[in-house]
């Protein structure tokens, strides 16, 4: 019985890895449909019924492309970065409360926060081991952002763990039944969402592919296969954080069509900010992250700290 129930654990997480790896690769395209009409013109529309067989194509050009390995890298940490990275980001979406019990276990804010700190590493050593100055450089870049942008997620998530009693996220899904989040922590919000933007390495704060000055980055030395994984590890960071966003702010009903809705709804902001807004300085990013956010969700941490020890001492 035992031996079951873990196939059908394993079987269920494998369905859920692959409907995630589908729904990057329309993301991609909603992304390249968004961009072209806010740049006026059209998106992808040859391949297939207006374009909607484009994603695969993609696919299957760049895992046929041919595979370069830089002579002077270090070549089992330069090939295994990008596997890991794309590991990393499938296997937080692990924490989502299914309806069936598929990994619904009590300290999911905690494993998300694991996880976006081991991300950090597979950037880190994506860029060391490429040898590359290019690759060097954006990889430090990156890493100094995440790290700066996750001590403002961790507190904002702190003071939504005293707001609802545990780590578990299908705790959100009960608290906000008759009020979202959004309405009373609405600042947070907003703090969250350009984190998140930080966080996933985004406009305006893609910093780590400034082609400008780095050329692409920590992945300039990536092709192929190397490259896509990469590429498919960011949109599915896109696509946790979206789901994330609409757990804690929007209601958190996953049981029903309009959490999906939401969830694309939150994945086009994040398209819609990369149509509108220039790259930020990189002094500027830093100075963000720590006088502004970090102020705002501290300040927001010991409020919500307060009124709970005195809801606590009346109920008392």
């Amino acid at each position: 019985m035992q031996f079951n129930d873990e196939m059908m654990v394993l079987l269920e997480g494998l369905i859920m890895f692959i409907c995630v790896l589908v729904g990057v690769a329309f993301l991609t395209l909603l992304e390249r449909k968004v961009l072209g009409y806010i740049q006026i013109r059209k998106g992808p529309n040859k391949v297939g019924y207006c374009g909607v067989v484009q994603p695969f194509s993609d696919a299957i050009k760049l895992f046929t492309k041919e595979q370069t390995f830089p002579m002077v890298s270090n070549y089992l940490p330069y090939y295994f970065s990008p596997v890991f990275s794309l590991f990393v980001s499938l296997f937080i979406w692990s924490i989502m409360p299914f309806y069936f019990g598929l990994y619904n276990f009590e300290l999911g804010l905690l494993f998300f926060l694991c996880c976006t700190s081991v991300g950090v590493y597979t950037v880190m050593i994506a860029g060391w081991s490429s040898n590359s100055l290019y690759a060097l450089l954006g990889g430090l870049r990156a890493v100094a952002q995440t790290i700066s942008y996750e001590v403002s997620l961790a507190l904002i998530l702190l003071s939504f763990i005293m707001l609802s009693n545990g780590y578990s996220l299908y705790y959100f899904f009960l608290y906000q039944k008759i009020l979202w989040f959004m309405f009373i922590t609405f600042p947070l919000m907003i703090v969250w969402f350009a984190s998140s933007l930080a966080e996933t390495n985004r406009t305006p704060f893609d910093f780590a592919e400034g082609e400008s000055e780095l050329v692409s980055g920590f992945n300039v030395e990536y092709s192929s296969g190397g490259f896509a994984l990469i590429f498919m590890a960011e949109y599915s960071s896109i696509l946790f954080m979206s789901m994330l966003f609409v757990i804690l702010f929007l209601g958190g009903d996953f049981y029903s069509f309009f959490f999906i809705l939401k969830l694309v709804g939150v994945a086009f902001m994040f398209i819609w900010v990369r149509g509108t807004l220039p790259r930020y300085r990189y002094d500027k990013l830093m100075y963000l992250a720590w006088k502004i956010f970090l102020p705002v969700s501290l300040n927001y941490l010991i409020f919500f700290g307060g009124l709970k020890i005195m809801m606590t001492s009346l109920l008392i």
